[in-house]
C-alpha cells in the first residue's frame, strides 16, 4: 500500500474546497477552538486514528469559547484536505445546541447519547470516522472547524439533516456569526 501512496503523494483535494473557505460559511468573526488532546498543528495521538490504521476511533475533546449570542445552532465538520480525491473527506458532521461549550472525547461516535450532539453522516456511514491515510501518502491535515449559525439547519438537499449527505449539510448551513479551527496531522509510514 506504500507504494499506491508514493505514486498518488503529489495528489491532494486542497484547502480551498473545505468548508471553512465556502462562500456560505466565511465570516471575520473568529473563536477560539482548543483541544486537550492535541496542539494545532501537531500530530494527532493514535488513539484517534482509524481501527484501520491501529487507533480507536476516538473523537478528541474540543474545547471553545462561547460563540457569538445570537447563534441557534453550531454545525462542526472535520475535513482532511490532503486525502488524494476530487474533494476534502470528511470525517465528521455534528450538529450541536448553541449553549454546547465543549465535548468530551468520543462524543462524535455515531449513536452517541450525550444532550445537545446530533451527528450525521460523514463521508463513509455516520459519526467520527479517524483518520487513516494512505501509507507513504505524506503527512495529513484534519482541521477541526466550528461554525456559529444564525439559523439553523433543518434541511438539507431536501432531507432531514440526519439523511442528508455531507454537502448537503454544507450547502445549507448559512448565516455563520462566528467560526472556530483547530488542525492536527496524522501519517501512516
Amino acid at each position: 500500500m506504500a507504494v499506491l501512496g508514493t505514486l498518488l503523494r503529489n495528489r491532494h483535494a486542497g484547502e480551498d474546497r473545505m468548508a471553512w473557505n465556502l462562500p456560505n460559511l466565511a465570516c471575520d468573526t473568529v473563536f477560539e477552538l482548543t483541544s486537550p488532546d492535541f496542539t494545532h498543528e501537531q500530530p494527532l495521538p493514535p488513539v484517534h486514528a482509524s481501527k484501520r490504521a491501529g487507533g480507536a476511533d476516538l473523537s478528541p475533546a474540543l474545547i471553545w469559547a462561547p460563540p457569538p449570542g445570537r447563534a441557534s445552532q453550531l454545525l462542526l465538520v472535520v475535513e482532511d484536505p490532503d486525502a488524494p480525491t476530487g474533494r476534502p473527506f470528511v470525517h465528521c458532521v455534528a450538529l450541536l445546541e448553541p449553549t454546547l461549550t465543549t465535548l468530551p472525547q468520543d462524543a462524535l461516535r455515531a449513536g452517541t447519547t450525550i444532550p445537545g450532539v446530533r451527528v450525521l453522516r460523514s463521508g463513509m456511514g455516520r459519526g467520527y470516522l479517524g483518520p487513516a491515510p494512505i501509507k507513504g501518502h505524506g503527512p495529513h491535515r484534519y482541521a477541526f472547524q466550528l461554525f456559529a449559525l444564525a439559523e439553523p439547519i433543518t434541511s438539507a438537499g431536501g432531507r432531514m439533516p440526519e439523511a442528508a449527505k455531507p454537502r448537503d449539510i454544507l450547502t445549507a448551513a448559512t448565516t455563520p456569526l462566528g467560526r472556530g479551527r483547530i488542525d492536527g496531522f496524522y501519517e501512516r509510514t
